[in-house]
């Protein structure tokens, strides 16, 4: 009878829970509704509200991303509801009455009595890299008068291709941020042919805005009138070609009483006239100034090679004034000295202008004399490929090298690392010929080093050259379809059609295609079908990107591309499978980073000689059926998603055996997943790099050997496994850092840390907690760093923090280089106690820290005591004290710096402190002698009077030290 009345309850607590369950349900699905409402209102708000000078504060924010997230959550709910079984609703029943509580916490919130919006900070001034100014001075000042006066709103800035116009212009951007009659300065490159659409979206892009994508032009034309017409703006449009009306792309008309300026830069006077522009004119540079570039450029030593002179000018007489024309033909002679060489070099300069008279064709001709001049054929197929990326594309150097690998441009290396080795020599040779130029390429989470074609350095390659080499680029084109056959080069090898707007293909691409070995279709956004015949008739075909589109599915014809090597598909979000690569043997490259796939592709495991794997931030790929990674045999580079709920983690095995492996990237989301994942690297062997992504990241472009990247990650109260051999660490907007880095990551576990960069965390209070525990554990790791950057870390008020005893003195004592941003808590940088050991200190940055008083905090002792100490830096480069209002010293008034390495003293907005303590070595006569190493001593624009009533401690010094005197608005450039 007990049995039967037990079972009874248990049958009535399940009906009870049935019954339950779908009330609780309906429960949240009404409170949902209430949030979702909420959430529109929330969001009309802000459309109205926010304008150029309000944004949205971060609470709002935070609260949208929470929306966003519970109303996934609540998606996920509603899917496993629909599946549960009869016995599991008990348990989802509980879930579901906390996600009903979660949803009435935020409902709460969401009220925001204090309003959506605040006032936008200044924002931290956009500077372009620039080349010196040689002959344009009285140019620059011309253009700079118009923008400071009333008169004229409109200027034009026109010149034949390399004159110089980009220059100026960039010049006078940089120094334009410090101007306050002007809100906000706009650089926009335009693109050609003339894309409004992309103009538009460049322009509101720059001014920290966002167009809606599905209106129309001309919706969007008011929308961005709207944005404009709140702000005193100068916009920059640089290298337009065609005309067009200010009102069509949205652009308010400057007038006085605006106060907004815009400047055009074209090679068209046509195109200035047609938009009312105040022409002026850069003129090419004279004999002189033409001299002055070459020598700068050459290296004035080849004016003491006996007879070299005359032949030289003449040399700079056939560059026809044009500094562009100037700077590569005299990077392609640096370091020849050879008076014969000079003298063959200047006949075949003459042959190529004198051959020639159309304008375009003879600054053609003078550029292409320094592409001949390269001493390889390899280094000039891998300069012509630069051409194949969109005009004024910035790659990054990875990006660029890995393309030319899957050419096989560059010479083959059974080693990953050598090849790379060699394509940054290649790069380094290029930008010594000004074929590249530097410039910065940004990644979501860094920018470095990058580079790119100058515009008409490109036509040069396209038009002149190209054609020789059977290649065939239409990047950047803006087309909708495939060139027609009259547009075709003869039997073209290499075609680029990427970021164009390309909407399908053809059966065919063109009766030449037999011998396309290369066919680049990338960032045609709208690209969403090959026909299934499309590839039958390339089989020479070794290079196929297919990279963000919105390719869905790939014809089966792909599978008879026996010559294949590489195939590119990042970001074919909509790509959900791939046809059988079983008999695409001769594959060595397939990227599918950020793709839409679900399953691991078929026959992979015939891929014997691929190389190059890429499986991250695919996170609909839920497995890699096992044993397949270890067959392929020759696999170099492999990186991959870990993300919860998956088994890729779980075939670390399969990888291990990867002998070959040189190269491993993984991104996880789970603590637990990432801490299995790094005990496990012990197994690999020692010759193996690794760059692993804990939390949030869009790519891993740019990473360096042995990195980890904590991003936005949820961070909790279980503690980071740091791999052991771990010499790159970056911590970005972590989440609960409970007030020290050892006390969320095991530091005692990098052995090897050389660089550590902690950005945007609001709860770290130090770097390090010590105690008598943990003192032996941490100080050694803490020894070994190289690199320190500390940003944005409002808590943060010292680095190091020991119990009951002062900072040991052996912390940091390999710190090369220190850099603290934005610690707003921070009064004190370096205590007294630790300066014995920074004897390796190269360079010392602390900028925009409101509440820094001291850089080196002298202890009650030393304060009290009325002896005067010295500090001796024997390395120290450069220190640069940017923005710090509160600081008074940078020693007490007992302390003096020994600096004799010291090269550049960057100081401005210090308004307060009294006293540089920077020591000059005396001559015997007790008067300094000119520092040895310094180069510079920059000060900010606002600090002129500051300078002049600073003192040092040697009353001569400020006038000594007057040639070295610079005065700038900005402490980098």
């Amino acid at each position: 009878m007990e049995t039967v009345v037990e079972i009874s309850k248990i049958v009535w607590n399940y009906v009870d829970h049935h019954r339950k369950l779908e009330e609780d349900l309906d429960e949240l699905r009404s409170e949902c509704q209430v949030l979702k409402r909420r959430k529109i209102d929330v969001k009309s708000r802000i459309q109205a509200e926010v304008h150029s000078r309000l944004v949205v504060t971060q609470e709002v924010r935070g609260w949208l991303k929470d929306v966003r997230k519970i109303e996934k959550d609540i998606k996920d709910v509603e899917e496993r509801a629909r599946r549960v079984s009869y016995f599991q609703r008990a348990s989802l029943d509980r879930l579901v009455r906390k996600k009903v509580e979660v949803v009435k916490r935020i409902q709460e919130r969401g009220i925001f009595n204090e309003g959506l919006v605040i006032e936008r900070a200044p924002a931290r001034p956009v500077i372009i890299p620039t080349e010196n100014l040689v002959g344009e001075i009285s140019t620059k000042e011309e253009i700079w008068g118009y923008l400071m006066g009333d008169e004229v709103g409109m200027i034009g800035v026109c010149g034949i291709g390399g004159v110089g116009k980009t220059t100026i212009m960039k010049n006078l951007h940089n120094d334009l941020h410090w101007e306050t009659r002007f809100q906000v300065v706009i650089w926009v490159t335009v693109s050609h042919p003339l894309n409004v659409f992309e103009l538009q979206k460049k322009i509101a892009g720059a001014m920290g805005r966002r167009l809606p994508d599905d209106e129309e032009v001309m919706m969007r034309a008011a929308a961005l009138m709207d944005i404009m017409g709140n702000v005193r703006f100068v916009l920059i449009l640089d290298d337009v070609w065609e005309k067009f009306s200010l009102k069509e792309v949205g652009i308010p008309e400057p007038k006085a009483q605006n106060g907004c300026k815009v400047v055009v830069t074209s090679r068209s006077i046509e195109v200035c006239s047609y938009l009312r522009c105040k022409i002026v004119k850069v003129k090419p540079l004279s004999e002189e100034e033409s001299l002055k570039l070459f020598l700068d450029t050459v290296g004035e030593g080849v004016l003491q090679v006996l007879g070299l002179e005359e032949i030289l000018k003449l040399i700079v007489e056939e560059c026809a004034g044009l500094p562009l024309a100037i700077v590569l033909i005299a990077g392609s002679m640096r370091g020849v000295d050879d008076v014969n060489a000079w003298r063959n070099a200047l006949t075949e300069l003459r042959d190529r202008v004198r051959s020639v008279k159309d304008s375009n064709d003879e600054i053609f001709k003078r550029l292409r004399f320094s592409f001949d001049r390269l001493d390889s054929l390899e280094v000039k197929n891998c300069f012509l490929y630069c051409s194949f990326f969109q005009e004024d594309y910035v790659f990054s150097r990875k990006e660029l090298i890995e393309c030319w690998i899957d050419e096989g441009l560059i010479d083959g290396s059974p080693s990953r690392e050598t090849t790379y080795n060699r394509g940054h020599a290649i790069i380094d040779r290029l930008e010594k010929n000004f074929l590249l130029e530097k410039d910065t390429f940004w990644s979501s989470r860094v920018g470095s080093d990058g580079a790119k074609m100058h515009d008409v350095v490109r036509d040069m390659a396209i038009m002149s050259i190209g054609p020789e080499f059977g290649y065939m680029i239409k990047a950047g084109m803006n087309l909708v379809e495939l060139p027609d056959e009259h547009g075709w080069v003869k039997d073209p090898k290499k075609l680029s059609l990427m970021a164009n707007n390309i909407l399908k293909v053809p059966l065919s691409l063109s009766p030449n295609c037999l011998t396309l070995s290369t066919l680049i279709l990338s960032s045609n956004p709208n690209l969403s079908e090959i026909p299934e015949s499309f590839f039958e008739e390339m089989l020479a075909l070794k290079v196929l990107d297919l990279s963000n589109t919105a390719i869905e599915t790939l014809p089966n014809s792909l599978s008879k591309l026996t010559n294949l090597s590489t195939l590119r598909l990042q970001l074919c979000k909509k790509l959900k499978y791939l046809p059988c690569l079983a008999n695409v043997r001769g594959l060595k490259k397939l990227d599918l980073h950020g793709a839409g796939i679900e399953v691991f592709p078929k026959g992979m495991w015939m891929l014997r000689r691929l190389e190059y794997l890429d499986l991250s931030f695919c996170p609909n790929l839920k497995e890699i059926p096992t044993g397949i990674l270890s067959n392929l045999s020759s696999l170099q580079y492999f990186a991959v998603c870990c993300l919860r709920e998956t088994t890729i983690v779980k075939n670390f095995e399969d990888v291990a055996r990867l002998k070959k492996l040189e190269t491993l990237e993984c991104q996880f989301d789970d603590i637990q997943d990432f801490n299995y994942f790094v005990n496990k690297l012990k197994d690999f062997q020692s010759a193996t790099t690794y760059s692993l992504l804990l939390g949030n990241e869009k790519d891993m472009t740019g990473w360096s050997k042995y990195e980890l990247v904590i991003r936005d990650c949820e961070i909790g109260e279980e503690c980071i496994v740091l791999p052991n051999n771990l010499e790159y660490l970056w911590i970005i907007e972590g989440k609960n850092m409970r007030g020290s880095l050892n006390k969320t990551v095991l530091l005692e576990k990098a052995n090897e840390l050389k660089s550590c960069h902690i950005r945007d965390n609001k709860e770290i209070e130090c770097l390090v907690e010590l105690d008598s525990s943990s003192f032996s554990l941490c100080c050694p790791i803490l020894d070994k760093l190289e690199l320190l950057e500390l940003s944005t870390l409002p808590r943060l008020c010292v680095l190091v923090k020991v119990e009951g005893a002062a900072t040991p003195p052996q912390v940091f004592s390999n710190l090369r280089e220190l850099d603290i941003w934005e610690c707003s808590g921070m009064r004190k940088l370096l205590p007294l106690e630790l300066l014995q050991a920074l004897q390796n200190l190269e360079g010392l940055t602390v900028r925009d820290c409101h509440q820094m008083e001291e850089i080196i905090a002298s202890s009650d002792s030393d304060a009290s005591s009325s002896d005067k100490f010295t500090l001796i830096f024997p390395k120290l480069k450069e220190l640069c004290l940017w923005n710090l209002p509160q600081l008074k010293s940078i020693c007490s008034a007992k302390g003096v710096m020994v600096c004799n390495s010291i090269e550049k003293i960057t100081m401005s907005g210090c308004l307060e402190l009294k006293r540089i303590p920077v020591q000059l070595p005396q001559l015997d006569n007790g008067q300094p002698p000119l520092p040895s190493h310094l180069r510079e001593i920059k000060i900010g624009e606002e600090s002129k009077e500051w300078w002049e009533s600073v003192e040092w401690d040697h009353p001569n010094a400020k006038n000594l030290l007057q040639p070295f005197l610079k005065y700038s608005s900005y402490p980098w450039d």
